[in-house]
């Protein structure tokens, strides 16, 4: 493997635990800004663990290695079958807090638009898509 192949390896080895890291940075500041610090610090404890894990196991695991490195076609495919999954399961999600909120009464606005960016999302998702693929 040459040089420039180790090092944009070694770049993509540590990109999901670094995001895991930086998720766990921008849930500090925010919970510190809202007056819970303690909250903020085991966010970004929770989100470190992970990182670490992230690491640890991809020694071991093939499934972990293609979590934090380049992944092959079977894993890509995996990934984003997942991917598409969470996707379906959060719009679920807020499509039932929507309709819980709505029928107690309330406005139920942040699942509103939530649901309205996903929607949003899919239909540019579906253009962008269709006219590169």
């Amino acid at each position: 493997m040459s040089k420039t192949a180790q090092q944009v390896n070694r770049k993509s080895r540590r990109s999901m635990p670094a995001f895991f890291l930086g998720i766990g940075v921008v849930c500090l500041v925010s919970a510190a800004v809202g007056g819970h610090l303690r909250l903020g610090l085991v966010m970004l404890g929770v989100m470190a663990v992970c990182g670490l894990a992230l690491i640890l196991l991809a020694r071991r695991s093939e499934t972990c290695r293609s979590l934090t490195e380049e992944p092959d076609e079977r894993f890509a495919l995996i990934g984003q079958r997942t991917r598409a999954g969470t996707g379906v399961v959060l719009t679920l999600g807020n499509l039932g807090a929507f309709t819980g909120e709505s029928a107690s009464g309330r406005s139920g606005n942040p699942f509103y638009w939530m649901m309205a960016t996903a929607a949003l999302a899919y239909v540019v998702f579906v253009a962008f898509f269709r006219r590169h693929t």
